[in-house]
């Protein structure tokens, strides 16, 4: 089953990130609006792709452990190009690192409760996180086709910093969540 519509669709958007990756080192305007759809075109996979799945009832193992795997590359790695190519303003890059830094810890975070056979479910706080987020690299990639009244890089980057927040929240959450499990795990059996 692992051919499976949502399954190709969440393993295009990680065949997405080559092309992406490329279009930073094109110096044209055209490129920038072609990043655009290419990434939009991915962010409607990452909802897509779970929705299809729970409609023709091909929820699989495999789909459950890639799709948040594919969402984080992408994002990882367009925020990665957003700061090599300098097109992050100001001190935009500390968001960024905040957003890259938890989602170290909460994959490190989820591989532990696997090993104790927990599942942390997404929150509806993460899923705002990354819609933010995907709204902030949308204007962050297009931010210097912008304007004086619509200043595109400008408003990518409070958005960013919106997403850094919502991230240290759910990470919070998260974090809390994982401490519990991590208590329970540490205290000895008890003595019939």
């Amino acid at each position: 089953m692992l051919l499976t519509l949502p399954n190709l669709l969440t393993l295009a958007r990680i065949a997405a990130i080559p092309p992406a990756i490329a279009l930073f080192f094109v110096p044209a305007g055209w490129a920038d609006w072609t990043l655009l759809g290419l990434f939009g075109a991915a962010a409607v996979t990452d909802w897509l792709d779970g929705y299809l799945a729970r409609l023709r009832a091909e929820e699989s193992p495999f789909g459950r452990f890639l799709d948040p795997i594919a969402d984080k590359l992408l994002v990882l790695a367009l925020l990665f190009m957003l700061a090599a190519t300098a097109r992050l303003p100001g001190l935009s890059v500390v968001p960024a690192v905040v957003i890259l830094l938890r989602e170290v810890l909460i994959s490190g975070l989820r591989e532990f409760l696997a090993g104790l056979s927990v599942t942390l479910p997404v929150s509806r706080l993460a899923k705002y996180k990354t819609a933010v987020q995907m709204a902030a690299i949308a204007l962050l990639i297009i931010g210097r086709h912008g304007t004086p009244a619509w200043p595109l890089d400008q408003m990518g980057a409070v958005a960013l910093w919106l997403a850094g927040l919502l991230t240290v929240l759910s990470g919070w959450d998260y974090l809390a969540v994982g401490c519990r499990h991590l208590a329970l795990a540490a205290k000895p059996p008890a003595v019939p």
